[in-house]
């Protein structure tokens, strides 16, 4: 990984400067999946990877995994910010993202096509004591700097998929979870707060790509395979083909 010395007391890191991204949007394709908690991201993006050869990316998984990866230069201080319940520095987690394309095209050879969000592909059951729960909230990108630091640094992204789905469905469907989840994030008093923590912070991200031509807004209130229909029909409008 490139050097982003941390220095003591966690101040802000700065990113290793380029003149131009590490991937060219001729050769890569990215793709953003944004959408609130309980809009069904996770569904959609288990089908993509199926149908059409993404790789799909997940900030959270990702920072769990160089939290825990032997010899990492970051592990400590990742552990330390999830600790606090604060937010992992952008740079680091742009790093890592850009880190694992190489690592897919070099070594697993994959096709170029990458999903990328913020939540575990397979989240763990929330617990107190165990503060890896909390990378669920990193989300990406979360925020207006760190879809603008991603796009400058590593590649521009095709297009954001944004599953749109109105609070009183997504806290329905959070609160059925929460009856058999074991995460103490699926309450009502938490899933309001994230609610608030999306709408404030990543609808931002969509209006900002929306005006660039760059959002493809699905409704999301519809059984999870008639999501997929339209998500399908959007993704040829864009020039994605099924690979299989």
């Amino acid at each position: 990984m490139p050097a982003l010395p941390p220095p003591a007391d966690k101040p802000q890191l700065s990113a290793p400067e380029k003149d131009t991204p590490t991937f060219s949007p001729d050769n890569i394709s990215v793709v953003f999946v944004l959408g609130g908690p309980g809009a069904g991201k996770g569904t959609q993006c288990d089908k993509l990877v199926r149908d059409y050869g993404f790789t799909h990316l997940s900030a959270g998984d990702l920072l769990r995994e160089e939290q825990d990866r032997e010899g990492s230069q970051f592990g400590s201080l990742i552990k330390d910010y999830i600790k606090e319940g604060t937010i992992v520095p952008m740079e680091i987690t742009v790093q890592l993202l850009e880190n694992a394309m190489n690592n897919d095209l070099t070594n697993k050879h994959g096709n170029g096509r990458f999903l990328i969000d913020g939540e575990h592909s397979h989240p763990p059951p929330f617990s107190p004591a165990n503060p890896d729960t909390n990378l669920a909230k990193t989300g990406f990108p979360r925020k207006m700097d760190q879809a603008l630091k991603f796009e400058e640094a590593v590649c521009p992204s095709k297009f954001t998929l944004f599953f749109d789905c109105p609070e009183d469905v997504m806290q329905e469907r959070l609160l059925n979870r929460g009856k058999t989840s074991g995460r103490a994030d699926d309450n009502a008093e938490s899933i309001k707060k994230r609610f608030k923590t999306f709408v404030d912070t990543s609808m931002p991200v969509v209006e900002y790509f929306e005006k660039q031509e760059k959002v493809v807004r699905i409704p999301a209130t519809r059984a999870p395979d008639e999501v997929y229909e339209e998500v399908k029909e959007k993704m040829g409008q864009r020039g994605f083909e099924m690979e299989k």
